[in-house]
């Protein structure tokens, strides 16, 4: 079995430490633990990985947030990869820092990121994990706080979430969607 997991961020050392980024940090944490690294390929960094019998594809969009669509289009056709494979990693302000959701499918929510997917697919049937950033921030500066850097308070604890986040990755190709939400949801 084949999955595509993609971690929603943006290119640039600007960016690697930002809050938008988190899906980047999950799926580099997924390829650190196994000793691969990313090759920039076509529309991403990419990198293969097994688990349990399962080959996991990891991309990062070289496309920046908001045209994200095209690199998971992309990878879903050249690797043959139905949407019931796919996993998409991002942050959500409307969620606290630190909670993880994994969802079957659903709107993008106002997320950049998800709404170009959702159009390049023509659907939202995609699996998601949101990684919660929470929502610290004045009126106004939303954008400010997405793409700012985490808080001193946020660092103490973000390693783990992020190694959360890895393992529901994993359980999700090994034991599918429902027991992953199951198992890992209100954690």
């Amino acid at each position: 079995m084949k999955y595509l997991v993609v971690g929603l961020g943006n290119i640039g050392a600007e960016y690697a430490e930002t809050r938008h980024n988190i899906g980047f940090k999950i799926v580099e944490k997924i390829a650190n633990d196994e000793k691969t690294s990313f090759d920039l390929d076509k529309q991403a960094f990419v990198t293969q990985v097994s688990f349990k019998g399962r080959t996991i594809i990891l991309i990062k969009p070289t496309t920046y947030m908001n045209l994200s669509g095209k690199a998971v289009w992309y990878w879903m056709q050249k690797e043959k990869i139905n949407p019931e494979n796919v996993l998409i990693l991002v942050d959500d302000l409307a969620l606290p820092f630190g909670t993880i959701r994994m969802k079957k499918n659903g709107s993008d929510g106002g997320h950049n990121g998800l709404k170009s997917i959702q159009e390049c697919l023509g659907h939202q049937n995609y699996s998601r994990i949101k990684f919660g950033i929470g929502n610290n921030f004045h009126k106004g500066k939303q954008v400010d706080y997405v793409l700012g850097e985490w808080n001193a308070e946020e660092l103490k604890t973000l390693d783990e979430r992020i190694g959360m986040a890895s393992e529901m990755v994993k359980s999700f190709t090994f034991v599918g969607m429902d027991k992953t939400m199951n198992l890992f949801n209100n954690k």
